[in-house]
């Protein structure tokens, strides 16, 4: 499974359990407010607990991100013909 989806899932997933439980306490508190403290309590429960994943993520974005810059290289190198120059100068060896 894609490390962002299961990132996002998990994430997803902490601030419905967080919801879930202000929801079901007796506090006499606006449902709005409830939903922004879970919010907030989803969010630095991510940090603690999700630390794994959320470096997983960093590396696949990494890895496509440097991916993504070699083959802007290579395009721009085509696009100035120095493929064509580098393969005339193996072809002359």
């Amino acid at each position: 499974m894609n490390p962002m989806l299961k990132y996002s899932l998990a994430r997803v997933g902490l601030f419905v359990a967080a919801a879930a439980i202000l929801i079901v306490l007796p506090i006499p508190i606006n449902i709005l407010l409830k939903l922004m403290i879970a919010v907030i309590v989803s969010a630095l429960l991510a940090l603690i607990l999700l630390r794994g994943m959320r470096n997983q993520v960093a590396e696949q974005m990494a890895s496509s991100s440097q991916r993504r810059a070699e083959e802007k290289e290579r395009l721009r190198s085509a696009l100035a013909g120095e493929d064509d120059k580098k393969d005339a100068s193996e072809e002359d060896r």
